[in-house]
């Protein structure tokens, strides 16, 4: 019993250890981000040594076991096999300066237009080691991030941005709203600026080597490294903090400080990656505050999409101002896959609506077409299994106050889709409705709201007390929430 007993021992002080180092690591963070709230024009120039194993395995620990695999082949599993040994070397390299970054693998997903996206799939030790130095610096910069950014930062999504922008546009003054898109985003990104702009706050040399070998390590595609002097390759596990930093210094700074010096009207700004939108009381700010961001971007290498890229009348008066001009209804925009409708409630009051981009959808029902074709003679459990997750996943999304008629027509046209698919199976096989409206029942979810109305989730998450904001002990911040 004497070397079980020793066993059991030597497994709690590993795990008493282990936790131990990540207490550690969570704490130095922490002083970390405390230093950086402190003051906000700091450098920081010893940073290298936070990146721990501890860091290492925890930002291993983040990486999906599906992730697909860089030009190195590893695979998450593959790694995890004698992850201790690995991690110990990986953290070696990176110390003593022998690590070396591996080009990325070129991958092209569809876009919604029929375009294609291109992507960069980073080696896995590219991706550990990525991971955890976002991490170390994410503790500085989430201190200088305004409160109107919202994309890829921690404890903050999707959802976040579209109730600032829902609740500013319901509850200011929004008369006219620029929708705002970069063009080429992370391919013109001017990597000497990004460096600089990093300069700001990064004194420690080994980190800024770090992000300067990612930038130059190129990108493996048709049998050849291609080395850019633009760009920041979308899809790497660095890439979103990158962007959120040059977009600070390039946009968010000088926006903030253009609607408090410039403009006549309120002004509020909502930004998540490089898709923003902004809203103005009057359209003179709105012509000129685009004229402004045109030259800004200019400065530093990035444009603004001439197609993507409009300035529209949108708000609660917008429907009446236009009509009484002899105009249509007020035009709308695109926002994080919905589209923005100004529309009126049943009482003829405005009301914000908001319905999942037809276009979005479209590519979606497609896309479930051609992996329902491939998976027709799949047993109808499976079917119905993976069907299910596909709706549930959907309508997390998409279930809005407002967009129900959108999620029912979803959930009718993937019933008649796998209706069809089912029929296929063979030439005698018929499944009429009623049966397929049991199979429905029995597999998909049923359409039904499941987020709150964005100005309650809104005042839910940031409560301030402002008067006019009409909700008891909530403060609404314009453009967003402020930290």
């Amino acid at each position: 019993m004497q070397p079980r007993a020793g066993a059991e021992e030597k497994a709690i002080q590993q795990s008493a250890f282990r936790t131990q180092g990540r207490a550690d690591a969570s704490q130095a963070l922490e002083r970390i981000r405390q230093a950086a709230r402190r003051n906000q024009k700091e450098r920081f120039t010893a940073l290298l040594h936070h990146i721990t194993p501890e860091v290492l395995e925890k930002a291993f620990r983040g990486i999906s076991k599906e992730a697909a695999p860089g030009i190195d082949g590893m695979m998450r599993p593959d790694y995890e096999a004698d992850l201790k040994f690995r991690l110990a070397d990986l953290h070696a390299r990176v110390h003593s300066g022998a690590y070396r970054a591996t080009p990325s693998r070129r991958v092209y997903i569809p876009k919604p237009d029929g375009g294609r996206r291109p992507l960069a799939v980073a080696a896995l030790e590219d991706k550990i080691v990525q991971r955890a130095t976002a991490a170390v610096l994410n503790a500085i910069y989430e201190e200088d991030f305004l409160g109107f950014s919202y994309g890829f930062r921690p404890g903050r999504g999707a959802h976040d941005a579209l109730d600032a922008l829902s609740t500013a546009i319901i509850r200011t003054k929004v008369n006219y709203i620029v929708d705002a898109d970069i063009a080429k985003f992370f391919d013109t990104v001017s990597q000497e600026w990004l460096v600089r702009f990093l300069e700001h706050r990064i004194g420690d040399k080994r980190i800024l080597r770090l992000i300067q070998k990612w930038l130059r390590a190129g990108v493996l595609e048709e049998g050849r490294v291609e080395v850019a002097e633009q760009g920041t390759g979308q899809g790497a596990a660095i890439s979103p903090l990158l962007a959120n930093i040059y977009l600070h210094y390039v946009l968010d700074l000088w926006a903030d400080r253009w609607r408090r010096r410039e403009a006549r009207g309120n002004v509020v700004i909502v930004r998540y990656a490089d898709d923003a939108v902004f809203g103005f009381e009057y359209e003179d700010d709105a012509h000129r505050f685009l004229e402004a961001m045109r030259e800004r971007l200019a400065q530093f290498a990035l444009t603004l999409h001439p197609d993507k890229t409009r300035l529209i009348e949108f708000g609660r008066h917008a429907a009446v101002n236009r009509e009484r001009r002899g105009l249509g209804k007020p035009e709308t925009f695109n926002f994080l896959g919905f589209t923005y409708i100004a529309g009126k409630s049943r009482s003829g009051g405005f009301l914000l609506k908001r319905k999942s981009r037809g276009d979005r959808m479209r590519a979606k029902l497609v896309k479930l077409k051609g992996q329902l074709r491939r998976l027709r003679h799949a047993p109808l459990m499976l079917q119905g299994e993976w069907l299910g997750a596909v709706v549930k996943g959907w309508f997390n999304y998409f279930a809005v106050p407002t967009n129900f008629p959108t999620l029912a027509a979803f959930h009718d046209h993937v019933v008649e889709l796998w209706r069809r698919a089912l029929n296929r199976r063979s030439q005698r096989g018929f499944i009429d409705k009623a049966r397929m409206a049991a199979l429905a029942r029995e597999w998909l979810p049923s359409p039904k709201i499941l987020h709150p109305w964005p100005e309650r989730r809104f005042a839910v998450k940031h409560p301030r007390w402002e008067p006019y904001a009409g909700i008891p002990h909530v403060r609404f911040c314009a453009g967003g929430a402020q930290q």
